[in-house]
């Protein structure tokens, strides 16, 4: 009998674009003889809208945002569970593939644990302490992994205490530095800084996306990331390496330009990509990951190694380094999509034997 699987995408965030691409790849992906395939989209003002069955993987982006015939789902969570014919769905997974805010950040993770669904990829715990950098941060300091120098502060803090936040920066970190919101992924809102001048235009910069910053000390280093995949007993992938042509690894050059190299295999002593096979599965643990995690590195010359940050919904784009990762440790994209479901619905097997009971 084939599984049911909801596929959930689109999203009130900035990378709404980038989840539209992320869905599309994998309907190219699923086995349709093996799942039948509901489409949810989010749209960019929050609004949820149900498609009919897909028969086949969709051949644009534009076939993922329906139209008029689409089913409008209102205030009603239960709407959630029916087809365009008002039946009873009974999903056998949900496949989130939203980016960012409202969809990466353990809001829709929250959602779907209270309506009892299995889910890919991270639970609520995870997703939103892989969200925070500053959070991230702080858990991988305990789990003790090493990361490049960093101060955060919030929007009221810089509106009343800027020359503050500036001369602090100044004094624990060292130019260049980089300027980050705090909850957005795919380098949204980053900015180098080489100057307090720059500085200043990189925070306001930030601060359009959220409320809280990140400021980062620049390092000379290769830019490493790893896949990791599973849930008590995570396997980590080969290293690739991320060669941006421009400054940084920007939006634009992950997803527009194809102005970026990526180098799979890393070319990388064995020493220092088993050191970087460890320290992916300790930061997959630190945050309680479950599914699929790509963790991010910085590498010197000197191969000394500083955690970045991990990604708990990666984007499944043709560009995307995850999948390309598991390709080259053969794990083809079909049977990596096969084995998050076949996860998603071990983990919510495992929390079904829990027992809430009464003192």
């Amino acid at each position: 009998m084939k599984k049911r699987i909801g596929l959930l995408y689109g999203g009130k965030s900035a990378e709404h674009e980038v989840s539209l691409s992320t869905a599309r790849a994998v309907t190219g992906a699923l086995n349709f003889e093996e799942y039948e395939v509901y489409p949810i989209f989010i749209t960019p003002e929050g609004e949820w809208r149900r498609g009919g069955r897909l028969e086949k993987p969709a051949s644009t982006i534009e076939e993922l945002q329906f139209g008029d015939e689409a089913t409008i789902l209102e205030n009603n969570i239960t709407d959630f569970l029916m087809d365009k014919n008002g039946e009873a769905t009974q999903f056998d997974v949900i496949f989130p593939l939203l980016h960012g805010t409202n969809g990466e950040d353990g809001t829709v993770q929250g959602l779907l644990e209270v309506l009892n669904l299995p889910y890919v990829g991270n639970g609520v715990l995870a997703s939103s302490a892989g969200m925070d950098k500053v959070i991230m941060k702080q858990l991988f300091e305990i789990a003790g992994l090493p990361q490049v120098p960093y101060t955060y502060f919030i929007r009221s803090e810089w509106v009343n205490e800027k020359h503050t936040i500036l001369a602090r920066c100044e004094e624990q970190l060292n130019w260049p530095m980089f300027v980050k919101p705090a909850n957005l992924g795919s380098s949204v809102g980053i900015s180098k800084a080489n100057n307090r001048e720059e500085l200043v235009t990189a925070i306001d910069i930030a601060l359009q996306y959220d409320r809280k910053i990140v400021v980062e000390q620049g390092v000379a280093a290769r830019e490493i990331e790893l896949a990791v995949l599973g849930n008590d007993f995570p396997e980590v992938s080969v290293p690739g390496e991320i060669k941006p042509m421009t400054d940084f690894y920007d939006y634009d050059s992950k997803y527009k330009d194809g102005s970026t190299a990526l180098i799979i295999p890393a070319e990388l002593p064995a020493e220092t990509v088993t050191s970087l096979q460890e320290l992916a599965k300790r930061a997959f643990k630190a945050i309680d990951g479950s599914g699929l995690v790509r963790a991010d590195f910085f590498v010197t010359a000197e191969n000394n190694i500083y955690m970045n940050e991990v990604n708990t919904m990666p984007g499944f784009t043709p560009v995307s380094m995850y999948p390309l990762l598991w390709q080259h440790t053969n794990v083809s994209y079909p049977v990596l999509i096969d084995r998050l479901i076949t996860l998603a619905i071990e983990r919510y097997e495992e929390k079904q034997q829990l027992h809430y009971k009464k003192d």
